[in-house]
């Protein structure tokens, strides 16, 4: 069977995916400080081909997995993302997050920028600050470099040849279904579904293990 690589989001690690029960998986770590050098360490994590699940910035180095190797995906499943450049205030408020972090801000640029835009019910936070302060300043800082290095991603959409799953909740406060709906219509043949879990925020393998596990199983083994 095709191994799985997960791709966690900013700030997480293999915790993420802890609910989530997949067959034949493996973890990939992004702490290079560009999105290409993250896509690296990826292909890396495996040999020949696989399915990739990323959540947030690790669906989006997805992406450049896609358009780095596209004849080693076999599908693609993009997770509480978005597949757009960066925006000014983006640059802006990841610029100011490196420098308050540099500067032993770490937790307070958590607590006050991170944490409140993770979840759409409360009870989660004790288990995003483990995988937070595993992750460190240090890798969270490259992690804020590797952000400011991302580029549109519509173009490697839609050359897409594999099967593309995006998923998101519908009150995610940082990747609003809308990005989720452009991420799907730019996948040509209608290759790619949209999954919608109602009431979820960000982390959806948090909040939602359960569903998402039963989604991805139904779609990994939907050929």
């Amino acid at each position: 069977m095709t191994p799985a690589v997960l791709v966690p989001g900013m700030l997480c690690d293999a915790d993420l995916w802890s609910g989530v029960e997949l067959p034949d998986t493996v973890h990939a770590e992004i702490t290079a400080p560009t999105v290409t050098g993250m896509a690296e360490q990826v292909l890396a994590a495996v040999d020949g081909p696989f399915t990739l699940i990323g959540l947030s910035l690790g669906a989006i180095v997805g992406f450049e997995v896609l358009r780095l190797a596209p004849e080693r995906v076999t599908a693609l499943c993009a997770i509480s993302t978005n597949a757009a450049a960066p925006t000014p205030q983006q640059l802006a408020g990841w610029r100011s997050m490196d420098e308050r972090t540099a500067t032993g801000g770490f937790e307070a640029v958590i607590r006050d920028d991170i944490l409140p835009t993770m979840f759409a019910e409360p009870g989660h936070d004790d288990r995003f600050w483990g995988m937070a302060r595993r992750i460190g300043p240090d890798t969270f800082r490259a992690q804020l470099a590797a952000q400011a290095t991302r580029t549109d991603a519509f173009g490697v959409l839609a050359s897409a040849s594999c099967r593309v799953l995006t998923v998101c909740g519908s009150d995610d406060a940082l990747c609003p279904v809308a990005f989720h709906r452009r991420i799907a219509e730019a996948v040509p043949d209608r290759r790619a579904r949209l999954r919608i879990l109602p009431g979820a925020g960000h982390l959806l393998p948090i909040e939602r293990p359960r569903v998402l596990a039963g989604l991805l199983n139904e779609w990994l083994n939907d050929k």
